[in-house]
């Protein structure tokens, strides 16, 4: 896979796009920047060895070239969103394989937004995907709305049969990926800060999230305990809500400005109020958007440089784990992961090496996937607005981690949980829990069973300092 990406200043060559917008609609900054985007593409069709739809579709309109000239072709002739195009970019998974692929630097993460905004704004959707689209805004990114829907989940599933054959996959596929084991209650629960007992070596703010801290506070739990065991102070800022991802992905921007807005406001303060080393997240789909603050607002005069620090102090767990020393393991196993490349952190965010380095510096057995590069179809919403093609991924996904025999499925995002655990048999974590068990942490839930295959480190009954001053 070619990870090669050209300098956005380098001057185009005649082998670049041609674009055909007027100066007129240049005066648009939106159109300028697509434009821009564009013009980088060189028609070399790497894109579609990587792209999960295509792969999976084998249609060039479902590539990330074949989307390119879609879009293009609809901004340039200023015209609304039709079907024809809007269908295509509805299956885009927004996981950027083709971004890492791309040997010219195409910027096809804006450049889908862009192209979503205009279809939210100028197309006409369906009474059903509208409604479809408004309860899962409405719902996911509240805790309190997403608990009480999970309530009823256990009826949706037991109607799931009625609902495909009335047309109503998507309901049933949201019914389906709600978690059927009981959700443990959070141990730790914000906002707040969770002080480390030992010498303060760090202090960070801490993402709670939304979806996540509802499906498997667990994870929020594991993170907390792993960091302030390492010496760290754990903030969770009051007024911190959905990172916004849900909805920027779905078109509607002006709620996915709110939500970064309202989290720019609550960490500048705690910025404010003293040294903050970090921004942790361990869901890697609010990092990816989190990291594109500084993006996403630049054009705002009141948030553009808040944004800014924002976005440079944002980590992924184990991006912070890798360089932050949290000690030597507790406990030692013999465990078999197989490790989920979540594509919002490998290739959204290129954290590539340190989740699998911390799991093997642990004492884990690490097991690769094959086809790490292509997508579980879980994608945020994307397994309910497009269940056939999620679910594809997901078994194409799942045959690959049951060839391994894995004893643990390891991943670093919530959805990708959630995705796999519907299609496999074995416990799928974050890694955060396995590295928070290895460090003294309880286990985790679903591995009680693998327990008896862990085993404590002796500890020294004397540390340097006693020899030294002996």
């Amino acid at each position: 896979m070619c990870g090669c990406v050209a300098d956005p200043e380098t001057p185009l060559k005649p082998s670049d796009m041609q674009t055909n917008f007027t100066a007129a609609q240049l005066q648009d900054p939106v159109i300028a920047e697509a434009e821009k985007i564009l013009r980088r593409c060189v028609h070399c069709g790497f894109c579609t060895a990587t792209c999960p739809t295509y792969v999976l579709l084998g249609d060039e309109r479902d590539s990330p070239r074949g989307r390119i000239y879609a879009i293009k072709d609809m901004l340039e002739k200023g015209i609304d969103s039709k079907p024809e195009v809007s269908t295509h970019v509805d299956r885009c998974l927004s996981c950027f394989s083709c971004m890492t692929t791309c040997p010219s630097g195409v910027d096809y993460m804006h450049l889908v937004e862009i192209a979503r905004n205009h279809i939210e704004t100028t197309g006409r959707r369906s009474f059903k995907s509208r409604a479809l689209r408004g309860m899962l805004a409405a719902i996911v990114p509240y805790p309190g709305r997403f608990r009480l829907a999970l309530k009823v989940a256990p009826i949706g599933r037991r109607l799931g049969p009625l609902f495909k054959r009335m047309g109503m996959g998507e309901l049933a596929a949201m019914a389906e990926l709600a978690p059927q084991r009981r959700v443990k209650r959070a141990r730790f629960v914000g906002p707040g800060t969770a002080a480390t007992k030992t010498e303060r070596t760090a202090r960070v703010v801490m993402l709670a999230g939304c979806a996540q801290q509802v499906l498997r506070p667990e994870i929020n739990d594991a993170t907390i305990r792993i960091l302030a065991r390492g010496g760290v102070d754990v903030v969770v800022s009051a007024g911190a809500g959905c990172c916004g991802a849900l909805t920027q992905h779905i078109g509607m921007e002006a709620e996915a400005l709110v939500s970064a807005k309202r989290n720019v406001d609550a960490w500048s303060k705690e910025i404010a109020r003293g040294n903050v080393d970090a921004i942790i997240i361990n869901a890697s789909g609010c990092g990816t958007t989190i990291k594109d603050y500084a993006h996403f607002l630049k054009d705002d005069p009141e948030y553009a440089e808040r944004a800014k620090q924002v976005s440079m102090r944002t980590k992924d767990i184990t991006e912070f784990l890798t360089t932050h020393d949290i000690g030597a393991p507790k406990r030692w196993t013999s465990l078999k992961v197989a490790y989920h490349a979540a594509c919002s952190l490998q290739h959204g965010q290129r954290v590539t090496f340190q989740p699998k380095a911390l799991l093997k510096k642990a004492g884990y057995t690490v097991l690769d996937i094959p086809e790490s590069h292509l997508c579980c179809g879980s994608a945020g919403v994307y397994n309910i607005l497009q269940p056939k093609i999620a679910t594809d991924l997901r078994d194409r996904k799942a045959d690959h981690i049951k060839a391994l025999r894995p004893d643990v499925v390891a991943a670093g995002n919530i959805g990708c949980i959630q995705q796999l655990q519907s299609g496999l048999d074995y416990p799928v974590v974050h890694t955060v829990e396995l590295l928070d068990w290895a460090h003294g942490g309880p286990v985790p839930q679903g591995l009680e069973s693998l327990a008896e295959f862990s085993t404590s480190v002796p500890q020294p009954q004397r540390t340097a300092d006693d020899y030294i001053s002996a």
